[in-house]
């Protein structure tokens, strides 16, 4: 739309900006500026980046871990959220699943994941300030649904972002996820059976 609108390219020329992904950087910076008079920071998905990343702007990172990567050596902060590990509106399983978004998700790959990136220095390592499950509800009609689409996934996104990082075992955790059946059943969790199953 910036490329077909007159008054934007008007606007680029005027000043003297040499394309929309740099006219992004421009537009958030003046963004960044309104919150800063009143104390709030600036966050946005990793497409922020692209133009020139705004100093002191959070990132989060959800088409990989190159936006939180970028971040980070950049002196910002990060929060990851990729597709391919923290996205709990995909499918659980191949077959046998309620109409979902799209991908494939199951519980195993949440547990495997690692919220600090490799390549990271001591430094830059603590810019990554945690990471984030996504549930987007276009497919997903109900709270109940929600539920059974997050749950157990959040719980295995909780033990690794909020645990040592560590070589984890999935069989284990397994066995104490069952453990915790009893407390989604006190509160009447609508949770995916089939993720507590032994394989």
């Amino acid at each position: 739309q910036w490329i077909e609108s007159t008054e934007v390219q008007e606007l680029m020329e005027n000043l003297e900006i040499e394309d929309e992904d740099s006219l992004q950087t421009y537009f958030i910076g003046r963004v960044q500026k309104l919150l800063n008079k009143y104390g709030k920071k600036i966050i946005g998905w990793d497409e922020i980046i692209e133009g020139g990343l705004v100093s002191d702007a959070t990132v989060m990172s959800w088409r990989g871990e190159d936006g939180g990567i970028t971040a980070a050596k950049s002196g910002n902060d990060a929060i990851m959220t990729p597709t391919s590990h923290l996205y709990f509106d995909y499918y659980q399983a191949k077959t046998g699943e309620p109409l979902a978004i799209g991908g494939l998700l199951p519980l195993e790959k949440v547990y495997s994941y690692e919220p600090i990136p490799d390549g990271l220095d001591i430094n830059q390592a603590t810019r990554i300030l945690g990471a984030q499950g996504n549930v987007w509800t276009e497919y997903i009609k109900t709270p109940k649904m929600v539920e059974y689409m997050s749950v157990p996934r959040m719980t295995a996104l909780s033990e690794i972002v909020w645990s040592k990082r560590k070589k984890r075992d999935f069989s284990e955790f397994k066995t104490r996820l069952n453990f915790y059946k009893y407390f989604l059943d006190i509160k009447k969790i609508n949770y995916r059976e089939k993720s507590f199953l032994k394989k």
